[in-house]
């Protein structure tokens, strides 16, 4: 990484810019992935990490609940994605949450989820309401949003679900984007319409370019991808071996992060399981990139 680049970096930014950025990433929060040998990776979260679980469709829901309860028994704070397409009816749902209150898990994040739709539940607002109805153990539900639009939802649609989904969700989590620019348009354009939540700002974690840019093609954010590609300089050739973190994004961003009007709460980093590199950035960033 050059040093010169971010001491010209970390000058230009203000002082409150730069506490605004301390504070996201000493809070940043893991985004784990049911899958193989997860819990020996989890072993790198730093104590008491803020740590979500996915929603796997091809391990089902019970394996989100299965690492969430480990995860808490750890003392991390959890929070497990609950996925209106993998969760069959009301007495599924049921036993979720009883699973949830039991392991004193309070958060939860809600979304309609990529398996084919199979149960009661249709999408998110469905979702969220049965949850309202039913009784929950949660004081914080998050939802997602997305910047660059939906590859299969249009945007007016999308809007149109994140009014209704404000009325029981405590905060919005953004889709993976690498478009400071985009990122902060959308967000301009939300508050204009009225989305008062706060705003989880969703970052890739240290990963490979071209392994990003693959996900992002997958996930409808071709535009992210480009933007990506064509900026190495900034945000995405940064550190050693051709690999992504997500310093220089947070840094351009810093003028919307410290703006009370944005509202933007907290960090949420996506890891794809390579938790011990982002634990990492994390060390590295708090010690001295950021606040040197």
């Amino acid at each position: 990484m050059s040093w010169k680049f971010w001491q010209k970096k970390r000058a230009a930014l203000t002082d409150d810019q730069r506490g605004a950025l301390v504070r996201l990433v000493s809070t940043a929060k893991y985004e784990l992935i049911p899958l193989g040998s997860i819990l020996t990776k989890a072993e790198a979260l730093p104590q008491g990490a803020a740590v979500t679980v996915t929603a796997s469709p091809s391990h089902g829901i019970e394996a989100t609940f299965d690492l969430a309860e480990e995860l808490a028994a750890r003392g991390h704070d959890v929070t497990p994605h609950l996925s209106a397409h993998m969760i069959r009816d009301r007495a599924h749902l049921q036993e979720l949450l009883d699973r949830a209150r039991a392991a004193s898990i309070t958060k939860a994040f809600v979304v309609g989820g990529d398996a084919r739709d199979k149960g009661e539940f249709h999408d998110g607002v469905a979702l969220l309401h049965a949850i309202d109805e039913l009784g929950h153990p949660f004081t914080e539900i998050g939802v997602p949003s997305y910047p660059e639009g939906h590859p299969d939802i249009a945007d007016d649609v999308l809007l149109a679900a994140l009014r209704e989904k404000q009325k029981t969700a405590t905060s919005m989590t953004t889709q993976m984007c690498f478009n400071p620019s985009a990122l902060s348009a959308w967000l301009t354009r939300m508050r204009a319409a009225g989305i008062t939540l706060p705003v989880h700002l969703g970052v890739a974690g240290v990963a490979e370019v071209t392994k990003l840019m693959a996900i992002s093609a997958r996930i409808g954010v071709a535009d992210s991808a480009r933007y990506l590609k064509k900026n190495k300089a900034m945000v995405g050739h940064l550190m050693r071996g051709g690999s992504f973190g997500p310093d220089a994004f947070l840094e351009a961003l810093a003028p919307t992060i410290v703006d009370a009007d944005a509202r933007v709460q907290a960090l949420h980093v996506f890891t794809f399981n390579q938790i011990a590199n982002t634990a990492d950035w994390q060390r590295r960033m708090l010690n001295g990139e950021l606040t040197g």
